[in-house]
């Protein structure tokens, strides 16, 4: 998880690092990634194109022309500027970590409030720790047995995944129901509280940070929910590492 989150500075400073010793080759590879990245996520946005592909071709070209010199200062002082970003960035994020609520209960959870009462399941193949497509989770839930132990060969319809709606309402920080309201019309998640990824419904070790939900937007998308409340579409056939999912169930 730790490498989860750092690869973008990872990446970033290899890249540099390429580029100050060996400028062509590092032009290219920033060109390149700034024109696979698109087609490798699927965002064909304004905004990523704005914030991550100009500034990648831009670097391109900069270093194609360009020699920073000397080297060695200029590779140090790429690290160094580096790190007090990463310290300046993650010091807000690290102290909302530090004081995440975590019971150490991964079993069956039933979860009160904001209008919502559900079960959701426990860790196993009803909450797995790994990343899988849309399709695939909505395949699980409905093939879960009563317990939520076991997948069946036969549809139980027992476990659906949740919705969007019931997601946002149950979201919850501090052991408190972050009361969250979906507007479906505007696609907007807001809250009382900004939920984080903590007990009961979130596993704060595991590398999953994003569920799927049942509410589809098409044949192609479906919503997500991340562990802050955010609501994003995506892709059904994705299956990112990070990207899991939870079944429920009414009481």
């Amino acid at each position: 998880m730790f490498v989860q989150y750092l690869s973008p500075l990872l990446i970033f400073i290899a890249l540099s690092q390429l580029s100050i010793f060996f400028p062509r080759v590092g032009s290219i590879a920033h060109a390149s990634l700034g024109l696979l990245l698109p087609v490798l996520l699927k965002q064909f946005n304004f905004t990523f194109a704005v914030f991550i592909t100009l500034p990648l071709l831009l670097l391109a070209v900069l270093y194609w022309f360009g020699r920073p010199q000397p080297r060695r200062a200029a590779s140090a002082t790429v690290i160094g500027l580096s790190i007090i970003a990463l310290v300046i960035c993650g010091l807000v994020p690290g102290v909302r970590v530090s004081g995440r609520i975590n019971d150490n209960y991964l079993g069956v959870r039933l979860v009160n409030g904001n209008g919502i009462q559900l079960v959701w399941a426990s860790e196993g193949p009803g909450w797995p720790r790994v990343g899988l497509n849309w399709n695939e989770a909505i395949r699980r839930c409905q093939y879960l047995d009563e317990d939520g132990q076991v997948i069946r060969d036969t549809p139980q319809n027992i476990w659906p995944l949740p919705t969007v709606e019931e997601a946002v309402r149950s979201m919850s920080r501090h052991g408190f129901n972050s009361g969250g309201l979906w507007d479906a019309q505007n696609i907007n998640a807001s809250y009382q509280i900004a939920p984080d990824k903590e007990s009961p419904l979130w596993n704060i070790h595991s590398q999953i940070i994003y569920w799927w939900t049942a509410t589809e937007i098409d044949d192609e998308d479906a919503y997500m929910i991340a562990y802050d409340g955010k609501v994003w579409p995506r892709r059904k056939r994705i299956h990112p590492a990070y990207l899991g999912f939870r079944c429920v169930k009414l009481p």
